[in-house]
């Protein structure tokens, strides 16, 4: 009876698995006919649809973050998609993760892996927005992310200088702080043509690195409210930072973690499915290494940005 029932066992296992591989390979060509129609937005960076890109006249309806995949099997890919405009902040995380890639990484290298990181999510959000409907700030308190953020800043497609020294991080907190209220105010009294001519309304993306090098309270303060109030009026946090760096907050800062949608650099296998109960591997959206697509892409950005002026 005992051999029997491990006969059924091992024949039921035998039939799920080629089920299972069944249905993925079915998904993979389903995913290899999709990738290649997909916009922009929604395109890996080797698509061809990037190399004849040009600004668009209306706003995306979502944005690839990165793409999905599972251990059982590599070839399949799915693109990991996120509503626009963004209903929440980003985070990605420059600590050590659990992928196995990452083994032995130098932490120096981790943290410019996630600013590169960063910077292809903005190049791809300026891309993909009307021409000077969408602008990006940054906060780099040390400047440990110049390397990095030079693609952004050689292109000409930042709203301004990126911001170093506590004195800059809390004018730059102060400002973002300011438009949230002022266009919350105008939009609750239905008087939005009513906000000072200084007030930008595009959409606008604030990368905050190295958080919390530069930060008092104050500065912690302002972040977490425009974490929380900035996205409902086009202001949207992309955090580059290591929650360890920020232990010293203890759960002062829990509700901002929480709140902001959790990337990585490298490989990591910390998206929960709730519906299989899978761990999905997530993978960022990067420009294919040596080529000049990104380069290409923010070109284009400033020199429809130049016109729209």
């Amino acid at each position: 009876a005992r051999e029997a029932a491990h006969a059924r066992r091992s024949r039921l296992a035998d039939q799920a698995r080629a089920v299972l591989d069944r249905d993925l390979a079915q998904l993979t060509v389903e995913a290899e006919v999709v990738e290649p129609a997909l916009p922009p937005a929604c395109a890996r960076w080797d698509s061809p649809v990037w190399h004849a890109h040009r600004a668009p006249a209306e706003d995306p309806f979502a944005l690839r973050l990165g793409d999905l995949h599972l251990p059982e099997s590599a070839p399949l890919r799915i693109p990991l998609l996120v509503r626009l405009p963004l209903e929440r902040g980003l985070w990605i995380d420059s600590g050590p993760t659990t992928g196995v890639d990452d083994l032995g990484q130098d932490p120096a290298e981790l943290r410019h892996l996630a600013v590169e990181a960063a910077v292809s999510l903005a190049a791809r959000l300026l891309a993909v927005h009307p021409p000077r409907a969408f602008s990006v700030h940054v906060i780099d308190p040390a400047g440990a992310g110049a390397r990095a953020l030079l693609p952004l800043a050689r292109a000409g497609v930042l709203a301004a200088p990126p911001a170093a020294g506590a004195a800059q991080v809390s004018q730059m907190l102060e400002r973002f702080t300011r438009r949230v209220d002022l266009v919350q105010m105008a939009l609750r009294g239905g008087a939005a043509e009513a906000l000072p001519a200084d007030v930008d309304t595009a959409q606008q993306l604030l990368i905050v690195n190295d958080f919390p090098h530069g930060f008092d309270e104050r500065s912690v303060t302002r972040l977490r409210y425009l974490a929380d109030e900035g996205p409902a009026v086009g202001v949207h946090l992309l955090l580059v930072a290591d929650r360890e760096d920020a232990a010293a907050y203890g759960p002062l800062l829990d509700p901002l973690w929480r709140s902001l949608l959790r990337l990585t650099p490298l490989p990591d296998d910390h998206v929960a499915d709730p519906w299989v109960g899978h761990a999905w591997t997530y993978e960022p959206s990067l420009a294919p290494v040596g080529g000049d697509i990104l380069q290409q892409v923010l070109a284009e950005v400033a020199k429809a940005r130049t016109k729209g002026r």
